[in-house]
């Protein structure tokens, strides 16, 4: 009886041991939010390059899902080359929080002083749109021809960097330039950058991709509108409003759609 005790002991003993072990595990994958929204990010650059709204230049980002004072956006580098294992995350002055030697993007601040301005924006996009430029160097503004693109019903303001801070680069490449172009968007989705293209913003980087797309878009068919002459019926901000929320019911049907077009390109 005592031997039968002894062994007891032992194996008590060895599982109250192994105990600590197991707490040496490996830590916690990153959280299921955070693989979709990096997901979306890298989805959503190489989407906007495959429509040629970005090309070798421009940016997708999102807010941290578990840090509002953080944002998630690639190492610099083309859209169309951006993969899962090229997203950063930045806090709200556009300082990298683990940089380990990757190049960061110049404009980087266009994407924190939003985020610092707009807490309701969870994506912001930074295009140089062709359809776009003309609208941010002419008086002719850029307003809605048709339903996809209802949220321009709500205005887009074009930011000129040269009356605050003269001629410069044209680049945003500073905190002050990027709350000054902030400024600018106010709480509107777009905001057109003068000889330079323009940042949209979104409650998710779908909807800011979405709405990226849809401005270059609108601004093609709108330049086509203007040259065949004679008044343009525009949508109206009501009009506007209605269809734009329609947009957001439907937004994961164009979403699967672009998604399956770039996933044979990814997939290569």
């Amino acid at each position: 009886m005592a031997a039968k005790w002894r062994v007891l002991l032992a194996v008590c003993s060895a599982l109250f041991v192994s105990r600590p072990a197991q707490a040496q595990a490996p830590a916690v994958p990153p959280s299921t939010s955070d693989a979709a929204v990096i997901e979306d990010i890298v989805i959503g650059s190489r989407v906007l390059a495959e429509f040629g709204v970005l090309d070798g230049f421009g940016h997708v980002s999102a807010r941290d899902p578990n840090n509002p004072n953080h944002f998630l956006m690639s190492r610099s580098l083309a859209p169309a080359l951006v993969t899962a294992d090229d997203i950063m995350a930045f806090d709200l002055d556009g300082n990298a929080i683990d940089p380990r030697g990757r190049s960061v993007f110049l404009e980087r601040f266009i994407h924190s002083e939003i985020y610092k301005a707009r807490p309701d924006v969870m994506s912001v996009i930074h295009t140089h749109s062709p359809g776009v430029i003309p609208f941010s160097v002419t008086e002719v503004p850029l307003r809605p021809m048709y339903h996809n693109a209802a949220f321009l019903a709500a205005g887009t303001p074009v930011w000129d960097i040269r009356k605050a801070f003269g001629e410069t680069d044209m680049l945003v490449r500073d905190g002050a330039r990027g709350k000054s172009l902030a400024e600018a968007l106010g709480d509107k989705p777009v905001v057109l950058m003068r000889g330079h293209g323009d940042a949209t913003v979104g409650p998710s980087v779908k909807m800011a991709v979405f709405r990226a797309y849809y401005t270059d878009v609108n601004a093609r068919l709108q330049s086509q509108a203007l040259a065949l002459g004679g008044e343009i019926n525009y949508l109206t901000p009501g009009e506007g409003a209605k269809a734009d929320a329609v947009n957001t019911i439907v937004l994961d049907r164009i979403w699967n759609l672009w998604k399956l077009r770039v996933a044979a390109i990814m997939a290569k």
